[in-house]
């Protein structure tokens, strides 16, 4: 009796394991075994990286609202408290992209707040 190896089955579970490896470097794009330890590695950090850009953000848009209200005279934490004070419900993002792109508004907004 012949031996039965199901080579579409195998074939078609490394095409899959190589065609997500694509664009790595190397090894790690065109060999199985590479691919597949890598690519395993990859998804496991896939969660964890989403959750670190979120981080990252903020503390980029802290930082930047922060030396933004520093210019005028006040610290990110008073800032802050007192945009909460006056009922101001605007996010960091959007404080950031102000201090930004629109300086003008920005310092008409702290000023408000003073």
């Amino acid at each position: 009796m012949p031996r039965s190896v199901n080579a579409v089955a195998s074939k078609a579970r490394r095409k899959r394991i190589l065609k997500q490896a694509k664009g790595f470097y190397g090894k790690r794009k065109n060999v199985y075994t590479v691919a597949k330890n890598v690519l395993e590695k990859g998804l496991t950090y896939r969660f964890v990286g989403r959750k670190i850009k979120k981080r990252e953000y903020r503390a980029l848009w802290i930082a930047r609202i922060n030396a933004a209200v520093r210019a005028e005279g006040l610290t990110y934490s008073t800032f802050i408290h007192k945009l909460n004070e006056k009922g101001v419900a605007l996010d960091r993002k959007i404080l950031a992209d102000l201090a930004m792109n629109e300086p003008e508004t920005f310092k008409e907004l702290v000023n408000s707040v003073k």
